[in-house]
């Protein structure tokens, strides 16, 4: 039953990309206020487009090694991705507005609602293998 519980090996990897991409994505948002003088919302905007390139990139290779049709994962990885922000924005909606709890730790308590979301949709529709 190898690679069937969260915390496989293909998670971990699901886990490192998300670390690279944040790393990254982050960086260019920097870069691009400090450098371009981009205003927040651009910055944001070409970082998150260039992390969200280099999570499809790293997850479709080497997370789940895909072999399928690119321009249908891609549009399957774009719909995943706004719904595990869905999630996510969802979680820390009710966690701070309904349950009362301080903000850090409610926008803290979406996070790992938006991986395993992510996950699970990349794993099981995104980069579904084949005929399973």
């Amino acid at each position: 039953m190898k690679g069937n519980n969260i915390f496989s090996s293909q998670f971990i990897r699901f886990l490192v990309v998300g670390v690279i991409n944040t790393l990254s994505g982050l960086s260019i948002i920097f870069a691009s206020k400090y450098f371009f003088g981009a205003r927040d919302v651009v910055a944001n905007l070409i970082g998150y487009g260039v992390g969200l390139c280099i999570s499809f990139t790293l997850n479709s290779r080497w997370t789940f090694a895909y072999e399928g049709r690119q321009l249908t994962a891609v549009a399957k990885f774009i719909l995943a991705t706004a719904v595990a922000y869905g999630a996510n924005l969802l979680t820390v909606i009710v966690a701070i507005e309904h349950l009362g709890v301080n903000s850090y730790l409610g926008q803290a308590m979406g996070m790992p609602v938006y991986t395993i979301t992510a996950y699970l949709a990349s794993r099981y529709i995104v980069f579904r293998p084949a005929g399973s």
